[in-house]
């Protein structure tokens, strides 16, 4: 008799890094020969602009031009180099982990799909044109984890608040050393994360509920529909 695979916090982490893999190797099977290969880490394999585009990059202009709002959701799970998809992968297995054992793993799957969705649209509201990134989602969890810290207080508390502290801190530094960074979806992130921290409570207040599940569920369910959406458009916009 075949048992169900029991849904873990390493899971999770798999889970939403395999599906942003398979975007990046969608995005570069769209672009064909467009695909940018150089010698530059930052921009090595960096898919098309007309393939991100496709498969659902948000700002003024899919948002202004083309009406496509669902791509507030769409871009969180979209990358435009190995080394942007690589970074960003990495810094979601170090902070996922804390904010599962903190708020539990509905309530930080709904911290990461709604704080990414909020800090892209904080960066439409302020003008960007054309984005991409996990990293909005990932700084909603940040932001998460700087509510936990300072509102859990001990020392604990203390330890994620200044450990989170020096990631924001990091963030706000590389935003300003690299021109192509959205600062605007960094802040927003991390804002609508300390938001959501406080709204949805952590485990040592508030025990993971019905309302929590049905949370995460709709947002899993939003997710897969637009990424299947955009997925299929894009190959239909390619032909």
């Amino acid at each position: 008799m075949m048992q169900k695979e029991r849904i873990t916090p390493d899971l999770v982490v798999k889970y939403i890094i395999y599906v942003n893999v398979a975007l990046f190797v969608a995005s570069l099977a769209l672009s064909g020969r467009e695909i940018q290969i150089s010698l530059n880490p930052f921009t090595a394999f960096s898919p098309s602009m007309n393939a991100l585009i496709f498969l659902g990059a948000t700002g003024t202009i899919p948002i202004d031009h083309y009406h496509e709002w669902w791509s507030l959701i769409s871009a969180n799970w979209l990358h435009g180099s190995l080394v942007h998809i690589l970074f960003n992968m990495t810094a979601l297995v170090q902070i996922a982990p804390l904010i599962i054992h903190a708020y539990g793993i509905s309530r930080m799957l709904a911290i990461y799909a709604i704080g990414g969705t909020l800090g892209f649209y904080l960066s439409y509201l302020a003008g960007v044109g054309v984005t991409i990134g996990a990293s909005a989602a990932i700084c909603a969890l940040i932001g998460a984890a700087l509510y936990f810290g300072k509102s859990r207080g001990g020392d604990f508390g203390k330890a994620v608040y200044k450990q989170t502290t020096g990631w924001v801190v990091s963030l706000a530094v590389i935003g300003l050393l690299i021109p192509s960074i959205n600062n605007w979806g960094h802040g927003g992130g991390v804002v609508a994360g300390i938001f959501l921290g406080w709204l949805l409570g952590y485990n040592e207040r508030k025990q993971e509920n019905a309302g929590h599940r049905i949370a995460a569920g709709v947002c899993i369910f939003l997710t897969l529909g637009v990424l299947t959406w955009a997925l299929v458009s894009a190959v239909y916009l390619s032909i």
